[in-house]
């Protein structure tokens, strides 16, 4: 096993506060210890919010995000400030999800990465946005994303 370089992170082990903004947010990365070799890691965040960007009411998705990593690994808890900032932040389920996969391959450089949006019901009518940077690599073992189709998701 080999340490990882956790130099020049400034979030880690300090208190710090919540994004206003998703542009504002710093997505931090580590060196991937195992460069090269083909998995998959993957992030849940079953209580994702935003604001609808009309109404300004809360939209609620429960986002699973899959990435086989290349020299890169994202920092997990930036991720966490990262996804928090969308809290207060107006915007359709389509660019939340589709903005949250393609920052993520912008500063991570992945061999691949996925993202499922599962957005919970507004009038009625449940989203569920998905993004990928290309078709996932030969090989790789991928487990299915484990969300059901609405049906009182929860």
């Amino acid at each position: 096993m080999t340490n990882s370089d956790a130099s020049g992170l400034t979030q880690l082990g300090t208190k710090t506060d919540l994004p206003n903004d998703p542009n504002d947010a710093v997505l931090e990365r580590v060196p991937n210890p195992h460069p090269g070799t083909l998995y998959v890691t993957r992030f849940v965040a079953p209580e994702f919010t935003s604001l609808c960007p009309v109404t300004g009411q809360p939209d609620f998705a429960h986002l699973v995000i899959d990435y086989v990593p290349g020299e890169w690994l994202v920092e997990s808890k930036s991720l966490k400030l990262f996804l928090g900032s969308f809290r207060n932040h107006g915007a359709f389920h389509e660019d939340c999800t589709v903005y949250i996969g393609k920052r993520l391959a912008e500063e991570l450089k992945p061999v691949w990465l996925r993202i499922g949006g599962y957005w919970y019901p507004r009038g009625g009518i449940p989203i569920d946005v998905f993004y990928a940077t290309g078709p996932a690599p030969d090989g790789l073992w991928l487990p299915d994303q484990g969300v059901p189709p609405y049906r009182g998701r929860g």
